[in-house]
């Protein structure tokens, strides 16, 4: 795999300060975290060591699980304990579980080496390895953290499984090809379902230059026609997994576009769109608005603090090309020149910002998928 760091040429001086300014407070946070990896040890040691005997010992076993998930909930760092705290732990919020293992910390990658050599995946295909994976944590946003967690998990598949694919690389990419195919067979959004074909063609040459046989392609395609991924979500978190892995999600208030009132409704930013819902309990958004070829910058409105504004900087005039569901439940096309949304702090708006920002641009994750299944397929040229 290449150093991820090389990506970071990438970035824009803002990017590279905003990475460096993290890293410099993760540094100190590390007293902190190595109090912390003590506790999450001596904790664990003892859950292993219970004697669940009488209603007293479960009472007590049940506080130091509470202690633990706590302790971990807060930053734990160990390596092997923690990985078994991950991996065999109930109740841990799968988000954080994502979040901790895809950090690029020595101390993490190992952690991450040890959780993901906790699964088998031996005489599993690739799609019934990844339900497994999955299943086990919610896949963080960042590019750089899914680059190592699907890296780590293509070198544990291989392992268990050789002689399956020639290469960690060709695992890696027809993962990501999955997972695409997943959110597109599945996702109500998606009007042209991705064909058997398709999916064939998408991924000639990715096995070190040859092709893969099309009887596993056939195979991995009708598992997940026939069964979507299951994505766990955290306690209290009541959004449908509609979508897979939201960049951001919050509540918003929206100005509409023929009747200027504002109304409140759930955002979430993912794949290069803003959806947004009434309520976060809705499985279909009221509306979608593509970000590409639009702009966002902070605006001013004598009704609303905290404004920003979608726009499209050369069809000034002209309807954004977005659509949304109408009163009598009909999909139709918005109305609006601009979008102006209220967010309910300063703060909060120039995070929105930020991150739609980063969702109109050049993903740094497709870069990195590309880059590997061009190294898979220049094989076949020499």
């Amino acid at each position: 795999m290449e150093d991820t760091q090389e990506n970071f040429s990438d970035l824009t001086p803002e990017e590279q300060e905003e990475i460096e300014r993290v890293r410099l407070h993760k540094e100190e946070l590390q007293n902190d975290i190595q109090r912390l990896k003590m506790e999450i040890a001596k904790v664990i040691t003892e859950l292993e060591n219970f004697n669940y005997t009488d209603g007293s010992t479960i009472a007590e076993r049940n506080k130091l699980m509470a202690m633990g998930k706590k302790k971990f909930n807060m930053d734990p760092k160990k390596e092997e304990d923690v990985a078994k705290f991950l991996y065999k732990g109930e109740g841990l919020h799968k988000t954080a579980i994502g979040d901790y293992l895809g950090q690029r910390e020595e101390v993490y990658i190992k952690t991450l080496q040890c959780f993901v050599e906790l699964h088998e995946f031996a005489d599993l295909n690739l799609v019934q390895a990844l339900r497994q994976f999955l299943w086990s944590f919610r896949l963080p946003g960042e590019a750089q953290k899914i680059d190592r967690m699907m890296e780590a998990f293509a070198i544990r598949y291989c392992h268990c499984n050789p002689g399956v694919f020639q290469s960690t690389d060709t695992c890696y990419v027809l993962s990501f090809a999955i997972i695409m195919l997943n959110t597109s067979l599945h996702n109500p959004n998606v009007k042209e379902k991705p064909t058997l074909e398709r999916f064939i063609t998408m991924n000639r040459g990715i096995n070190n230059g040859g092709d893969l046989p099309q009887e596993l392609l056939r195979n991995l395609y009708d598992s997940i026609r026939n069964e979507p991924f299951k994505i766990p979500e955290d306690d209290g978190n009541d959004l449908t997994h509609t979508f897979f892995n939201p960049d951001r999600e919050g509540w918003l208030s929206k100005l509409g576009g023929r009747v200027k009132t504002w109304k409140r409704r759930w955002f979430i930013l993912t794949d290069n769109c803003l959806y947004y819902f009434e309520y976060t309990t809705d499985k279909e958004p009221r509306g979608i608005i593509p970000l590409e070829n639009l702009c966002v910058k902070p605006s001013e409105d004598s009704r609303k603090l905290n404004c920003f504004d979608l726009y499209s900087p050369n069809s000034k005039g002209h309807t954004i090309k977005a659509c949304k569901t109408d009163t009598d439940g009909r999909v139709v096309e918005g109305n609006h020149q601009f979008y102006r949304i209220s967010a309910p702090s300063r703060e909060e708006r120039d995070e929105w910002i930020k991150s739609i920002r980063a969702s109109i641009s050049r993903d740094p994750f497709y870069d990195m998928v590309a880059s590997r299944k061009k190294k898979l397929t220049v094989n076949k040229s020499n």
